[in-house]
């Protein structure tokens, strides 16, 4: 992949946008919106993918013993997803009793999918890790906290964790790896939005030489936007921030500036 070879400005009118997401499955997102409002391209491509680790290697690498925990923290849906297939494929009983933490109320709805919602004891913060960790605090002396994540993952729970005194054990359940995004190579997009570290490392992994040239960038998060200036590459858009608390709402300022 490659970008145009434009001169780079401040705003420059945007035709195409690529979000390194999966493509929705519902066919709804509020980026079509913008698509269609704007008369713009939007494309979806995942540019990391979720490789399981099967419940007999986590066994057998692993020791730690779900069944004694009595809170789990959650802070993706593939955390949930993976933390109920491993107990499946271990055979192992998720008590009534377990507590439940969430970064955000959406992460805590999509636990309906796996236990009864309203008999179970769920937490939730706002999405910012400070109003998750206000939470844990509340029940630190109580609990046995478990925390199914993947493997590369960032330190900001762990390290809290740890500095705080907290029970706890980290259980790596999957593995975050780069897709294959060869068939992107001769493509161009004006703008690529991105929402990890790991979906940048992607785009390097694939494209070694790639040169942003007039290429916008986006990014969702601290972590992420500095993980592209540690690139080398120009940040255009950034979200949150108190003009822009979604990178949708990020993305649309952005448009409706630069194709006026």
């Amino acid at each position: 992949m490659a970008s145009t070879k434009e001169s780079v400005g401040t705003l420059k009118r945007v035709e195409t946008v690529l979000i390194s997401q999966p493509q929705p499955e519902n066919g709804r997102s509020p980026y079509f919106e913008i698509e269609k409002k704007y008369n713009i391209r939007v494309d979806f491509r995942k540019f990391i993918q979720v490789d399981a680790v099967p419940g007999l290697e986590f066994r057998k690498g692993s020791k730690v013993d779900i069944s004694k925990h009595t809170a789990v923290i959650l802070n993706s849906r593939n955390a949930i997803d993976h933390f109920f297939r491993i107990c499946d494929e271990l055979k192992i009983k998720v008590s009534q009793d377990t507590k439940f933490f969430c970064t955000s109320e959406a992460i805590a709805l999509y636990l309906q999918k796996y236990i009864q919602y309203r008999k179970r004891k769920v937490f939730y913060g706002d999405g910012q890790d400070k109003t998750l960790f206000d939470l844990l605090k509340k029940h630190k002396n109580t609990e046995k906290f478990l925390w199914p994540c993947a493997e590369p993952h960032q330190d900001d729970i762990p390290e809290y964790l740890n500095s705080n005194g907290y029970d706890w054990d980290k259980a790596v359940m999957y593995r975050t790896v780069s897709s294959d995004l060869s068939d992107l190579e001769n493509i161009f997009y004006d703008a690529i939005i991105f929402f990890s570290p790991l979906g940048v490392k992607s785009l390097f992994e694939n494209f070694p030489d790639f040169k942003q040239n007039n290429t916008r960038i986006g990014a969702f998060g601290k972590a992420t936007a500095q993980s592209i200036i540690d690139a080398g590459l120009r940040l255009d858009i950034e979200a949150p921030s108190p003009e822009a608390p979604s990178m949708i709402t990020a993305l649309e300022n952005y448009v409706q500036k630069a194709n006026k």
